[in-house]
């Protein structure tokens, strides 16, 4: 899917395929060099990082072991209940482990603050995480992001793992929806 697959239900590109890469090949440069000869182990929140989780993958020179949580703080919303449930949770026991949590993006930032929590009560050596796309709320929330794609503004946003209505994470890029699609 393409940005001429969506005719008019695309309203703007943000971040285009060629700057998500280019961005990839930065942070992944940067995790191999702060872990190098360690053992690490990326974990991906479904169903979002997907995407990012892959991609990250495969630009790492270093070997990594990968594992994948599934969270949920928003129900059958687009709002936060403020409530986390684990969906699915590791099958790797993280203790004495460097854990990188990746994610697609950050809004709130609340409940990736709840997880990283979760994470650190379990014994690792280490908690960090990676995102590709951050938004002006996470500043609000004392999380601690090592790695970070993108900055971007408050808009909803589609592509690149992020979907509206289970739709549009198969793009290659990050954008906006018109309006008429969300409000119909």
């Amino acid at each position: 899917m393409d940005a001429k697959d969506m005719g008019r239900d695309l309203e703007k590109v943000l971040v285009t395929e060629e700057e998500i890469n280019a961005r990839l090949a930065e942070l992944g440069a940067r995790i191999d060099a702060d872990y190098a000869g360690r053992d690490l182990l990326i974990v991906g929140v479904l169903k979002g990082a997907v995407m990012v989780m892959a991609d990250l993958a495969r630009v790492l020179h270093s070997p990594v072991s990968m594992d994948w949580m599934a969270v949920s703080s928003y129900g059958a919303g687009t709002t936060s209940s403020g409530v986390v449930r684990i969906l699915k949770d590791l099958e790797t026991d993280i203790k004495d482990r460097d854990v990188l949590i990746v994610e697609d993006v950050i809004d709130s930032g609340l409940t990736l603050s709840w997880l990283v929590g979760n994470l650190k009560s379990r014994g690792p050596s280490s908690v960090e995480v990676c995102t590709m796309v951050r938004k002006p709320l996470a500043f609000d929330v004392d999380l601690d992001v090592k790695y970070i794609g993108f900055d971007l503004p408050n808009e909803f946003i589609v592509g690149y793992g992020l979907d509206y209505a289970e739709k549009y994470r198969n793009l290659p890029f990050i954008g906006t929806l018109a309006p008429h699609v969300y409000e119909e």
